[in-house]
């Protein structure tokens, strides 16, 4: 009998992080159907090599406890870390006495920095884990759907057991980024990527995106990976991401700052994303200082949490003449607060070089805001004529949008955004949990394990 072990396992033990993936995985699992076409749908993940369903996604209320596995988690990956570098050095030395020392000294600092503490550290979490989780036993048939961000897991073996046990995987496939433009990550993040999708390519069964474009980048890049054959023999498919912020509650204040913001005269346009070289933030204030120039009181609102290869960014922002005045920076908006800003923004701007999805957009025009996005291919599967597109080689190409629109109060866009309707997140887990069902019970049986080992 097939069941959906839909795995969050990062989201599982980081709660409380509330970036995109994150978000996503902790909306569809809250909100994943008890069955699709038959199939039984259980949120699942995987500790110390074991399933165990998930009976609380949620961190317990209990800040002791919740920090005890918070430092754990910590300890648990610097243990790790700290074996493959003495793997790193046991190879590279010579003298057998050396080695002989280098191994005395891996054993007193793993027994005494991270033996002890882990130990004490897994007795005290074995009396809470029960209430958020209970162990699970796998069978033949189950589909193992990884939905988390499984690249920084360290599940891998357990997972191939599983497969090896009769049960199918599915990867969930947010972009091929790292991949296709690994400039703009740093080398480690390249590297690990890099491994984990040689992972998924030799072992997944099916293949999940969070959109056409990227379902069908996904299929070409198996293609070269491991041939046409081999590739052909998965299954391909998407589910389009929800727009509500579940995280938002009406008794939370709003950022006092952002209230003021939005309190002065003049439009906002908001611009939402983590702050990092992909989402083009450069390309931003190039546009609306062009806009400023021309005579534009508009004002610009970047929401995002610091990223990475941003220093040079943050500088530029911290010493712009217009920080306070026409340009303002947030860097740890509440749920409550973006939803603020969602409702009083004249438009959002979305520049990014390149996305999987761009769930910002989604939560903007689903809420009635118009988007002004980058012409690049996923965005025109989201907001087909109801969105604005500029050119990203030609920052005068936004800047006279916005110009035009602050003027004449018309949007550019073809169709208004108030005709636009999208999917909530109940829908997107509905749809997640019903095409993987579709595609695993429409496969051909006979293909099941036929790629486990595949080259």
């Amino acid at each position: 009998m097939t069941r959906l072990l839909v795995e969050c396992t990062h989201v599982f033990k980081h709660p409380k992080v509330n970036s995109g993936i994150q978000r996503v995985v902790r909306n569809v699992i809250n909100r994943l159907p008890p069955e699709a076409d038959g199939v039984e749908c259980l949120p699942v993940v995987l500790l110390k090599g074991r399933l165990h369903r998930v009976t609380r996604l949620a961190a317990l209320d209990s800040p002791l406890l919740n920090a005890v596995a918070t430092f754990g988690e910590r300890l648990e990956r610097l243990a790790h870390r700290f074996w493959q570098s003495h793997q790193r050095l046991d190879g590279q030395v010579r003298s057998r006495l050396a080695r002989r020392l280098l191994y005395v000294g891996y054993r007193l600092a793993s027994f005494g920095a991270f033996g002890l503490p882990l130990r004490l550290i897994e007795r005290i979490n074995r009396h809470h884990l029960p209430k958020r989780c209970t162990p699970l036993q796998h069978r033949p048939g189950d589909q193992l759907v990884l939905l988390d961000s499984s690249w920084h897991s360290d599940f891998f073996p357990q997972a191939e057991r599983l497969k090896r046990d009769g049960v199918g995987i599915v990867a969930v496939i947010y972009d091929l980024i790292p991949l296709t433009h690994p400039q703009f990550y740093d080398t480690r993040l390249v590297e690990v990527f890099g491994q984990w999708f040689d992972w998924i390519a030799r072992t997944a069964d099916g293949y999940l995106a969070i959109s056409a474009t990227v379902r069908d980048q996904v299929h070409d890049e198996l293609r070269r990976r491991i041939g046409t054959t081999q590739a052909d023999r998965r299954w391909f498919d998407y589910f389009h991401l929800g727009s509500e912020l579940d995280l938002h509650t009406a008794g939370d204040v709003v950022e006092p700052q952002l209230e003021r913001l939005f309190g002065a005269a003049g439009p906002v346009f908001l611009m939402v994303s983590t702050l990092e070289p992909r989402k083009n933030h450069g390309y931003l204030l190039d546009a609306f200082e062009l806009a400023w120039a021309a005579g534009s009181s508009a004002r610009l609102c970047i929401a995002g949490r610091v990223g990475w290869k941003c220093d040079a960014l943050l500088e530029r922002i911290r010493r712009h003449p217009e920080l306070n005045r026409r340009l303002f920076m947030f860097n740890d908006l509440s749920d409550t607060s973006l939803e603020f800003a969602y409702a009083r923004s004249a438009a959002l701007v979305f520049p990014s070089f390149v996305e999987g999805f761009g769930l910002p957009l989604v939560e903007a025009m689903q809420r009635g805001l118009p988007a002004m996005g980058s012409d690049i291919a996923v965005f025109r599967e989201i907001g087909g004529e109801f969105m604005a597109y500029f050119d990203l080689q030609a920052p005068q190409s936004l800047a006279g949008q916005v110009l035009a629109f602050e003027r004449s109060g018309e949007f550019p866009a073809p169709r208004p955004v108030t005709d636009w309707r999208w999917i909530g997140w109940r829908e997107a887990s509905a749809q997640l949990a019903q095409r993987t069902a579709r595609n695993v019970l429409e496969a051909p049986q006979a293909q099941a394990g036929a790629h486990a080992h595949c080259p």
